[in-house]
């Protein structure tokens, strides 16, 4: 299999949430597609966070393309020079106060959507945190913070309360990383 060739690329607009760029693209047996359209966005970082009672803190907003209010993990992106890990500590503290005293566990690191998405997010495991302080919201985060046990988050998955996917995909990584953790 043959990478794709880029012939052209044009600007639609740049935002500071993200771009959309125009491609003419060459596939590998010489069609041309005239317009192939690419959502640039930076990479972003979520986390599980939970706290030494093994009670997972989840935050619910509106989320205006989804026309609904989520319940999900914690999440943001870099900022400045930041590492992904520093940055995944500073969301989850301004997002609901707590911190912890270790570092992050990386679960993984994956494209969100790589046929028409630039980005990927990278995802943590925050254990033994503990509430140092209130929420730190941006001017446009309504965000309430809610925390339920661990054990909770299956049930809240299947039952749909959970719908958006990186959520539940942490939680799985999670609780695999958890299983192997506790076997060691």
């Amino acid at each position: 299999m043959s990478a794709w060739k880029t012939l052209s690329s044009s600007y639609i607009f740049k935002t500071p949430f993200g771009n959309l760029r125009e491609d003419i693209c060459e596939l590998p047996d010489g069609q041309v597609i005239e317009s192939y359209y690419v959502n640039e966005y930076t990479d972003w970082v979520n986390a599980i966070v939970l706290t030494k009672e093994q009670q997972i803190i989840l935050v619910s907003q509106y989320r205006y393309a989804g026309q609904n209010i989520f319940l999900e993990i914690p999440a943001g992106k870099p900022e400045g020079q930041e590492s992904y890990q520093e940055a995944i500590i500073r969301e989850v503290q301004e997002e609901t106060g707590y911190t912890t005293d270790r570092d992050p566990v990386l679960l993984g690191q994956f494209y969100v959507n790589p046929a028409t998405q630039t980005n990927k997010v990278y995802t943590y495991l925050l254990l033994d945190t503990y509430k140092t302080s209130d929420q730190h919201l941006d001017p446009t985060e309504f965000i309430d913070v809610h925390t339920f046990d661990f054990k909770e988050m299956h049930s809240l998955i299947k039952n749909g309360e959970i719908q958006q996917l990186f959520t539940a995909n942490a939680y799985y990584m999670a609780l695999d990383f958890l299983k192997e953790y506790a076997v060691k």
